[in-house]
């Protein structure tokens, strides 16, 4: 093989290989920059969220008992940093706005005491523990945090988690959780996880936390 054609091929794999590098680093961009509200794969343990689509008009968190749903999706955790509302809402439909989620699951605490939270959405949210509004964030507005408190007993817990988008530019949904004496994080439904053995969860009520 002459040193001509040699160098022709070489140059033809590098060219190769740097185009097959920026296809790669273009779409893991991409998947990183979605918006994660969800899957259509059912995680057992983690959130359950009906999806709805809602009137234009909307400027609060809709009665989901009178709309019908279009689908759910499952998470472990709810990390949807403010972002621009093109970048879509995948996996349930190609609605970038005017739609709502309904989230609901259940949570192990194993070390009694003050948990915070805190919930930041853009726009409404509303954070329920055993059925209690503990965070109301609702409204049209951007991006936005509001914070509790609970003083949780050992056992199992209920948690709820209502959001809605309503008009463009952006959308923003993040639950984070500081057990006692630790710093905020993102709730994950995997750090919190019940025993096995669904059927013997104790059922523990929680415990309002002083002002």
């Amino acid at each position: 093989m002459g040193k001509s054609v040699l160098r022709q091929l070489l140059r033809s794999l590098l060219f190769i290989a740097v185009t097959l590098a920026i296809l790669t680093m273009d779409i893991t961009a991409g998947q990183d920059s979605l918006p994660t509200f969800g899957t259509t794969v059912v995680i057992p343990s983690g959130l359950q969220g009906h999806v709805y689509l809602i009137d234009k008009d909307t400027v609060q968190l809709p009665d989901f008992h009178t709309l019908p749903s279009i689908g759910t999706v499952y998470t472990n955790s709810l990390a949807v940093t403010p972002r621009n509302f093109r970048q879509g809402f995948p996996g349930i439909t190609r609605r970038f706005e005017w739609f709502a989620i309904d989230y609901e699951g259940r949570f192990w605490i194993e070390q009694s005491g003050l948990y915070r939270f805190r919930l930041t959405s853009d726009d409404g949210a509303s954070l329920y523990v055993d059925e209690q509004l503990i965070a109301d964030n609702d409204g049209l507005h951007e991006s936005q945090t509001r914070n509790a408190s609970l003083r949780l007993s050992v056992g199992i817990h209920r948690i709820r988690i209502a959001y809605f988008q309503g008009p463009r530019f952006h959308v923003a949904l993040v639950l984070e959780v500081a057990p006692p004496g630790q710093i905020f994080r993102v709730f994950n439904t995997e750090e919190f996880k019940p025993p096995p053995n669904p059927e013997d969860w104790p059922r523990s009520p929680c415990i309002n936390s002083p002002p």
